[in-house]
């Protein structure tokens, strides 16, 4: 998690994308919030609730071969040990990012 003054606050998720034959290439990411979520999650992070944690924000970076920097994401935490994973999108895009099985040639070009 940081904060940046002047451009925001961002928390880390993954993204993983389902690739054809069951395989997985999982990007690392930033999730813009609102800085009032911040505290909020950074003090779920730490506790025994961090199973419940949902955050929702924008995506921070472009993700090849699709852009979507800027799309409204969520994310929640599928693993208490592992960094939240974004899950769901309004973006028409994003949610077939998400939930659709990717040919590798056009995911890895």
């Amino acid at each position: 998690m940081m904060q940046v003054p002047g451009f925001g606050a961002f928390v880390r998720v993954l993204l993983p994308i389902q690739l054809e034959d069951g395989y997985t290439l999982t990007y690392g990411a930033w999730l813009g919030i609102h800085p009032d979520d911040l505290q909020r999650t950074f003090a779920a992070w730490w506790s025994p609730e961090y199973d419940e944690l949902r955050v929702e924000g924008r995506l921070a970076n472009t993700i090849a071969p699709w852009g979507l920097l800027g799309v409204p994401v969520t994310a929640t935490v599928r693993d208490p040990d592992e960094t939240p994973y974004l899950t769901e999108s309004s973006d028409p895009l994003m949610a077939r990012v998400i939930g659709d099985v990717w040919p590798h040639d056009e995911v890895l070009s």
